[in-house]
């Protein structure tokens, strides 16, 4: 079978969720061949966990450079794997770096690019959710080797345990002259909870919460429930709590198994952020609230009198359980 590329996305140590739902996506299409980009000894780290989920083959493009410049040496590595093995597809996390990495691939290639797949087929036919998604469509490469960037959570990890052979990738030098050098980096603040865009439970806040101390009750559910807490744009836009917790077409894109929406009426922005996500369970006092119509389950009610209600009960039966 042919190799189906995957950038792997990880943080030296662990690889990350989005990684292994790339791989059984690949599966669809080939063999899932792993690309691991970062400073000498990382692809070792990494092989162990990517051969469980399924890689047949880890390429290691390592040097110095990978951890000192935004995006060009993995750009670079990909190229050069697809050079070699005339993959069937290329497979990214449609992450904000992942969508710079595809889209410059693309051009070095002159190959087609699909962005934000929600679901990918055998024939390499892509399902994406477009225009604040006011519309489903499907789409196929026609030219060239397929780029494809997929929504993190649209799929599910699967252990295919086997054996990955390490090919090694000898990265160019990186021009500073061209390419953007990373002069600081900054670790962000570590919590209890999962990973927003990890996270099989999410409870968002939205304006409805009132004020930043309206996001205890949200984060109150989240942590009863194991999830993660994420914000609507009007939440974060009036400081109830920081961007980086933004769900929505400007923020970050879930898709967890449930996700649970607290005073957010459902602007276009949003729900193209969250709206594949498995289950969705909104409360909101205003019946007409456009995120009650995509809600699987819908509560019109004060979620002040709902939320800890619903987190008690929660409790409860974890508590039994």
């Amino acid at each position: 079978m042919p190799e189906v590329l995957v950038l792997v996305d990880h943080d030296g140590e662990h690889v990350n969720k989005s990684t292994y739902e790339l791989l059984a996506v690949a599966r669809r299409l080939g063999d899932p061949g792993a690309v691991v980009v970062g400073t000498p000894g990382t692809a070792t780290r990494l092989m162990e966990s990517l051969a469980r989920y399924g890689a047949t083959s880890v390429h290691a493009a390592e040097s110095k450079d990978a951890a000192e410049f935004l995006v060009t040496p993995a750009v670079d590595a990909l190229e050069l794997a697809v050079r070699d093995t005339s993959p069937a597809a290329v497979l990214v996390s449609a992450t904000t770096d992942g969508r710079e990495v595809a889209a410059r691939l693309a051009a070095r290639l002159g190959a087609g690019l699909l962005i934000d797949a929600v679901d990918l087929d055998s024939s390499g036919v892509v399902t994406q959710i477009v225009f604040g998604g006011s519309y489903t469509v499907r789409s196929q490469v026609t030219h060239g080797i397929p780029v494809i960037t997929v929504r993190p959570g649209a799929f599910e990890p699967e252990e295919h345990p086997g054996e990955a052979v390490e090919r090694t990738i000898t990265l160019p030098v990186v021009d500073p002259a061209t390419s953007a050098r990373v002069t600081d980096r900054r670790t962000a603040p570590a919590g209890d909870r999962p990973g927003l865009t990890e996270a099989t439970v999410v409870v968002s806040g939205g304006r409805g919460v009132g004020g930043a101390d309206g996001f205890e009750l949200v984060e109150q559910l989240a942590d009863a429930l194991g999830g993660a807490v994420g914000a609507s744009r009007a939440a974060v836009d009036a400081g109830y709590y920081p961007h980086r917790f933004q769900v929505g077409q400007t923020g970050k894109t879930v898709s967890p198994q449930l996700y649970i929406a607290l005073g957010i009426s459902g602007a276009i922005q949003h729900l193209a952020g969250m709206q594949t996500s498995k289950t969705i369970v909104a409360v909101n006092k205003d019946p007409e609230a456009p995120i009650l119509d995509l809600a699987d389950y819908g509560v019109v009610g004060d979620l002040f009198a709902v939320a800890p209600q619903l987190t008690r009960e929660v409790a409860a039966r974890r508590a039994v359980g």
